[in-house]
């Protein structure tokens, strides 16, 4: 079973047809989403010009039975933690919005599907490779 957690990079890439990215969502039995990347979306969408037709496509892969949201809980916040520690250790930062995806990752033993290098700093992190 194909089962991982997209980046809020990877459904504007799959959004705009990127063919190498819509073929691994098709062949994906589960694809979760975070809350955090519903926000970052939102937020988005508010500064342009195509709301309305942005939060409908949003909501359209949100209702795919494929789809599971992942909120952000008392258990994701360990995770978070653990991870926030590790990079400040290597003296590696990387955004706050993305650590918090990582760690839904590990919470629910998922890979992550992601474009952003940054996340090859956390250590243990699987990721779809493509």
């Amino acid at each position: 079973m194909k089962r991982f957690l997209v980046d809020t990079n990877i459904y504007s890439y799959a959004l705009r047809g990127d063919a190498p990215i819509v073929n691994i969502l098709q062949q994906a039995d589960v694809i979760g989403f975070t809350s955090i990347s519903i926000g970052e979306l939102l937020s988005g969408f508010k500064g342009g010009s195509r709301e309305r037709k942005n939060r409908e496509e949003l909501d359209s892969f949100l209702d795919s039975p494929r789809v599971t949201v992942y909120l952000i809980d008392e258990n994701t916040a360990e995770y978070y933690a653990e991870i926030l520690c590790n990079l400040r250790e290597i003296g590696n930062p990387i955004p706050t919005n993305d650590i918090w995806i990582a760690a839904c990752a590990f919470q629910h033993g998922l890979k992550l599907f992601s474009r952003d290098a940054h996340f090859e700093k956390i250590r243990g992190l699987a990721r779809v490779t493509f």
